[in-house]
């Protein structure tokens, strides 16, 4: 397949659609890729999950910094992935938790879905709320100027290679991850600019979709955005609580006054 013929992912034949208009504030996070290896990041996640205000959780995708398959859970070394989605369960016993996977952790299955007691959505999902109707992506298949990597997603993406993943051994994909993670930081360290979403492709997706909002992540480039005087895109945060200064940011809709972006605290002791 050449770059040429690399296209934006057509919207699914059937988008996940949620009807929120009784609820009166809403949380968004992605990209918060929790690991082992970065106690601080997950100390503050955790604690935000224990003083989140909202009547409803999105978390579009890049949750964990990797995610190898559900089997994970079954082995000794997942305590830390184990503590993470008891943590998600937790929370979901008091408001409703809606995910979509992202471009590390797109092997996020059922079974650790249903184990962190979330509700699975489409790439992208319709949702209603309010007078208005917004449309929510992990973001990644609408960076059309990072055609390298579009190809690879379609390819990883397809059917036959998620099946040929999922079956083979745990070692064999903790390797593809590494060689994967490698590549896409040389990749990175040779880029001037990161990959940016492609707002015409955005702008049909929502008139496509009949939203006239995208919230998404996957660019660690948060800010808000006007497009064609008609349409906004809402870019979330990711999170590196070790960072100068800390990016450890959420964004909350509240009826009658929009969405709000809010800066946490880095955890005193990780």
């Amino acid at each position: 397949m050449s770059d040429a013929d690399v296209l934006a992912a057509p919207l699914p034949a059937t988008l996940t659609t949620l009807d929120l208009r009784h609820c009166e504030r809403i949380a968004f996070l992605s990209d918060v890729h929790l690991r082992v290896d970065d106690p601080a990041t997950f100390r503050a996640w955790a604690d935000h999950l224990q003083t989140l205000n909202a009547d409803a959780l999105f978390i579009l995708g890049d949750l964990f910094d990797v995610w190898l398959g559900d089997d994970i859970l079954q082995h000794p070394p997942a305590a830390f992935e184990r503590d993470c989605l008891a943590r998600i369960r937790d929370l979901s016993q008091y408001l409703p938790i809606y995910w979509l996977v992202g471009n590390r952790d797109f092997l996020f299955g059922p079974t650790a879905c249903q184990a962190a007691g979330m509700t699975a959505i489409s790439d992208p999902c319709v949702v209603h709320v309010d007078n208005k109707t917004w449309l929510l992506s992990h973001g990644d298949a609408l960076c059309l100027s990072d055609t390298a990597y579009q190809a690879y997603r379609q390819n990883i993406r397809s059917a036959q290679s998620l099946v040929q993943l999922n079956a083979s051994s745990l070692p064999d994909r903790m390797q593809l991850a590494k060689t994967l993670k490698a590549q896409s930081l040389a990749n990175k360290s040779q880029m001037e600019h990161w990959a940016d979403v492609d707002e015409v492709a955005c702008v049909q997706w929502l008139k496509a979709s009949g939203a006239s909002v995208l919230i998404h992540g996957h660019t660690h480039m948060p800010q808000d955005h006007r497009m064609q005087q008609t349409f906004e895109r809402i870019v979330l945060s990711d999170w590196e609580a070790m960072a100068t200064p800390p990016r450890l940011q959420s964004l909350v809709w509240q009826r009658g006054s929009g969405f709000t972006r809010h800066a946490l605290p880095a955890p005193v002791n990780a």
